[in-house]
């Protein structure tokens, strides 16, 4: 169906599975087998747009460092668990983050619209937060007005990243 899995990334876990796990088992298969053909974890980076970048945020925040880079475009995490508290977001429920891995010094650029009709912001703003806790060097461009889509300025950031 041309999508990761069928519904928002801000579902409840029920509802999104089993297709965020059997996109996170393609992520991990792909990596997998670049290390396999001699790539060190090192030299990979997850970079997606919208669905596939919440995959690219999500695999790395539940794999871990090393990577290279993780980049999300008009994207944030699924996170692990519907969480038991309130607020919802855009009628969803709140999501727990409960990662073990770390990703110490990895860096992260994740760029989204203030008013992306598919990513809330503070479900932007949460991803970084969480990313850094996890120790990543997180780097969050916020454009404004709506939209749902990358720029020049990100293609110029991404570039940068990949040097």
């Amino acid at each position: 169906g041309h999508s990761w899995w069928p519904t928002s990334f801000l579902a409840p876990m029920a509802i999104l599975e089993p297709w965020l796990n059997s996109a996170l088992a393609a992520v991990n298969r792909a990596i997998d087998a670049a290390i396999d053909e001699g790539f060190s974890p090192e030299q990979l980076v997850l970079l997606g747009f919208s669905q596939g970048g919440c995959l690219a945020l999500e695999a790395a925040a539940r794999r871990g460092a090393p990577l290279a880079a993780i980049i999300g475009l008009s994207a944030g995490l699924a996170g692990t668990a519907d969480a038991a508290q309130l607020p919802t977001i855009r009628g969803f429920p709140a999501k727990a983050f409960d990662y073990a891995a770390r990703l110490d010094g990895v860096p992260v650029y994740i760029s989204c619209h203030e008013d992306d009709p598919h990513i809330p912001l503070m479900r932007v703003q949460d991803t970084a937060r969480v990313l850094e806790a996890m120790g990543a060097d997180a780097e969050m461009r916020i454009k404004a007005g709506s939209g749902h889509g990358f720029d020049e300025a990100d293609i110029v950031t991404i570039r940068r990243m990949l040097m």
